[in-house]
């Protein structure tokens, strides 16, 4: 992993908060600060820090950030921003903007809360957004997720964000949603 040449960091491996504070050169000498939200601008690496987590326990997170973070695929990532963030913010312009910006992306994933090590799921990129506060957005990914971890990621959230592919001959692939699905 290499935002901008100086982030030791591999794509695919598990960090704490810590580890990726210290990766950024976020802190003082040896003082990391804290970092409990999602979100963490590095002005450093003039990076957006984004951790978040697939499976949401309403018990350990507020209804305020409840928010439906998942893998659409092995390429796409649905997030959604802090409650606060609108599209004209400063900080929703980043995001949207962030490649005409000059700034980078950074996604970090773990399955659940009782994870203390996030996935690194590298660079992304901005593709579109829906709504806002939060922004619903949807990012690329610089690299593809593994099976296996993409796997995980889908039984992380259950059934309810995945989406089924039919192989249908001789017209190729159909793609179905949940609400196409009659029960």
């Amino acid at each position: 992993y290499d935002l901008n040449g100086s982030v030791p960091l591999q794509i695919h491996a598990r960090y704490t908060r810590i580890e990726l504070l210290a990766a950024f050169g976020e802190g003082d000498k040896a003082l990391t600060p804290t970092w409990r939200e999602g979100v963490k601008w590095s002005k450093a690496n003039q990076s957006d820090l984004l951790a978040f987590t697939l499976s949401k326990t309403p018990g350990r997170f507020s209804p305020t950030t409840m928010y439906r973070d998942y893998a659409i695929n092995q390429t796409l990532i649905h997030w959604e921003s802090q409650s606060g963030t609108t599209v004209k913010s400063p900080t929703g312009q980043r995001y949207v903007n962030h490649e005409q910006q000059n700034t980078g992306i950074a996604l970090f994933a773990r399955e659940t809360s009782d994870d203390r090590a996030f996935w690194c799921l590298g660079k992304a990129s901005y593709v579109s957004h829906e709504g806002e506060q939060p922004m619903a957005i949807k990012w690329r990914l610089e690299h593809r997720l593994p099976g296996d971890l993409y796997s995980a990621f889908v039984a992380a959230v259950g059934l309810e964000n995945l989406f089924c592919v039919l192989v249908v001959p001789p017209n190729g692939m159909m793609r179905l949603d949940k609400n196409s699905l009659s029960t």
